[in-house]
Formats: C-alpha cells, sequence, structure tokens
C-alpha cells in the first residue's frame, strides 16, 4: 500500500490489464467486490471491513476495470460477461482457486453472477445492498450512475447513501469528488452506464431460476432506507437462495459497511467462520 495514497496498493496483469488491488491478513481468501460510485475504490468501499478481516481471513480488495486505479482500456466493453471474465483472471493471477465473496450492490450483482455461473469459484457469498435482480431504477441509483462532476453533486450523492448525515464530511467529499476527476476517469465513467439505465439494472441481472439454484451459503445484509438499492432485492433475494439468511438494519441507508461497520464486520466474521 501507497503511504501517501492508501488507495493504491499492488498492481497484478490481469489479460492485459493492469489491475490495482490491496490484499492484506493470511489464512482463507476473501475477495471484497466494490460499488459502481464515482470515484470509488476497493479501499474507499472496505478500508474499515479489512483490518477486521486481515487476522483470520487474506483479505483482498481489487478496484473492478472500469473504476479506481485499475486501467480502462480503450474500447473495452463494460458487460457483466467481461467483468466476469476480469474476476476469473484476477483471481488466476493470485493463485487463487476459490474464494469467499463480500459484493457492496453493484459488486454484489458481479459476486451473485459469478457464484451462479462459475459455482465452484465461491465459497461462501455476502450480498451487501447488492443488485443482481431486476428492479425499478431508484432516483437514487440514476443519480449515481448519471453522475457529473462537481463538489455539490458529490455531496448529494454521499447524502444518498448515507442515513446518518453525520457521515458526509468535507474530507470524504472532496475525497471522492477528486477521485472523480482524475484524468480520463469522467470520460470512462460516463460510458459505463449511460441512459436510458433501466436497461443496466437488466443486464446485471441474474435469472431468478439460476438463484434459485445456487448452492452456496448466503449472507444478505441491507440497510432499510436504501435510497440506492431497494430493500425489496434483498428480501426477493432471500425468498429465492435456499441456504441464505437476512439481516436489515434500521436507520441505515446504501452505506452499511460505514454506517454500522461494527456489527457489519461481526455479521461477516461470524459467517466466514462458520463450519460449513
Amino acid at each position: 500500500m501507497d503511504s501517501a495514497n492508501p488507495e493504491l496498493g499492488n498492481s497484478l496483469d490481469v489479460e492485459g490489464i493492469r489491475a490495482n488491488y490491496l490484499d492484506t491478513g493470511e489464512g482463507p481468501p476473501v475477495i471484497l467486490v466494490h460499488g459502481s460510485g464515482p470515484g470509488v475504490t476497493g479501499y474507499a468501499n472496505w478500508r474499515l471491513l479489512l483490518p477486521r478481516l486481515a487476522p483470520a481471513f487474506r483479505a483482498v480488495a481489487p478496484d473492478i476495470v472500469g473504476f479506481g486505479y485499475t486501467d480502462r482500456p480503450p474500447g473495452f466493453e463494460y458487460t457483466l460477461e467481461n467483468w466476469l471474465t476480469f474476476l476469473c483472471g484476477f483471481m488466476d493471477g493470485l493463485g487463487i482457486r476459490q474464494a469467499h465473496f463480500v459484493g457492496n450492490s453493484f459488486g454484489g450483482a458481479l459476486s451473485l453472477a459469478l457464484a451462479a455461473r462459475h459455482p465452484a469459484r465461491v465459497a461462501k457469498l455476502v450480498l451487501m445492498g447488492a443488485a443482481g435482480l431486476e428492479f425499478p431504477l431508484t432516483p437514487g441509483l440514476d443519480a449515481v450512475w448519471g453522475y457529473q462532476p462537481s463538489p455539490e453533486a458529490m455531496r448529494g450523492l454521499m447524502q444518498q447513501f448515507a442515513f446518518n448525515q453525520s457521515l458526509v464530511s468535507d474530507a470524504i467529499v472532496e475525497s471522492r469528488y477528486q477521485a472523480s476527476i482524475r484524468p480520463g476517469y469522467q470520460e470512462s465513467y460516463a460510458q459505463l452506464f449511460p441512459a436510458p439505465r433501466e436497461r443496466h439494472i437488466k443486464r446485471l441481472a441474474t435469472p431468478e431460476a439460476a438463484v434459485k439454484a445456487l448452492p452456496h451459503e448466503t449472507l444478505i445484509i441491507h440497510g432499510r432506507e436504501d435510497a440506492i438499492v431497494p430493500l425489496e432485492c434483498s428480501l426477493r433475494l432471500h425468498q429465492l437462495i435456499p441456504r441464505s439468511e437476512l439481516h436489515v438494519f434500521g436507520q441505515c441507508g446504501h452505506w452499511t459497511q460505514v454506517e454500522k461497520h461494527e456489527q457489519f464486520a461481526a455479521l461477516v466474521l461470524d459467517f466466514l467462520g462458520r463450519s460449513a
């Protein structure tokens, strides 16, 4: 990790794409997959969980292609299939055959799809505020995917992410805003989820029949006041996934891993540490 910039970690070539990732701890591997907000990185999403996992697990948090400090190749098609190919190639590059997955929002959709399409690569599954099923586009998600850089727009997004508005500090807003205006970043971000945006929810979705067939133990976590991905999505996932359990936090938005970070970490550690 770069002491001057904790978002910069290790570098790995994934089929010609230079991937930035954080890698800490020893033990069974856990891959943490971030969401799709502007300026997001593995560090920004998982900075509070990584040190909690490290004593018992090898915790790995990549910047998914198209986000953060991982390369954004010209002409790369940002599709579910290509994101899953990137994740599998990332695991292969690290010599990880199978890992637990913790996926946030967009990262939850990728983790769910990976478990359905490549079940042997996923041990246990944690879905937090996850997409991955079809649902009506929320105004909050429309604003996230349609972000145009300005400090005011970033503050507005952060306020939608959090129920507890005191967490939306000037420092967090400035950090995420500056990340969103790095050279070339907004140009590529605008290519990820262009309008009309309802179609992108559908293309990230796993068919319900495949979700019902999942053999994995799954922990589903959601904030009751989530304005980005509706709670209904996790309720449906819980109904569909046979070996699932659901935890809903009241007075909590889309930032469960931040707003309820101690309880969230305890839930994840307990779930991953249990014998199958």
